[in-house]
C-alpha cells in the first residue's frame, strides 16, 4: 500500500499521479504500485512539487509494518531504537509557553492557580 499526500502542489502533478494511484480527497493518492514505480512516483515529486510539500507513506518488511519519507516538510522522520518517529520542530524551543511567563489566564478557580503554579 502506498499514501502520497500533496499539499499546494501544482494540479499538473496531482494529474500525473492519477494515472498511477487514486486520488481519495483532493491531494491525496493511495494504491498498490511496485517499489520501482513507487520511487519513480516520488523521484517526480520531488522534481515537480515547486513551493509544495509532500509525503510519501508505504508498507515495507520492518517492526512498524511501512516507513514514510517527506519532502519540504518542517516534520522529519527519526530513528528511534528502530523505531520511525516524527520530529516537529518546537518554535518556542528556547522560551517558555505564554501561560508561564504571564502567569494563570484570569478567570482560573484558585485550586487550579495553586494545582498549577505551586502557590498558597
Amino acid at each position: 500500500m502506498t499514501v502520497i499526500v500533496l499539499t499546494n502542489c501544482p494540479t499538473g502533478l496531482r494529474g500525473f499521479l492519477t494515472r498511477w494511484l487514486l486520488e481519495i480527497p483532493a491531494g491525496v493518492f493511495v494504491g498498490n504500485p511496485s517499489a520501482r514505480i513507487r520511487d519513480m512516483l516520488w523521484q517526480e515529486v520531488q522534481q515537480y512539487a515547486g513551493q509544495g510539500r509532500a509525503l510519501l507513506a508505504h508498507t515495507i518488511n520492518n517492526e512498524q509494518g511501512f516507513t514514510f519519507r517527506t519532502h519540504d516538510h518542517a516534520w522529519h522522520p527519526t530513528d528511534h531504537e528502530g523505531i520511525t518517529l516524527i520530529r516537529r520542530p518546537n518554535p518556542n524551543a528556547s522560551s517558555p509557553g505564554p501561560a508561564l511567563q504571564q502567569g494563570p489566564a484570569p478567570g482560573w478557580s484558585r485550586a487550579a492557580k495553586r494545582r498549577r503554579f505551586g502557590r498558597g
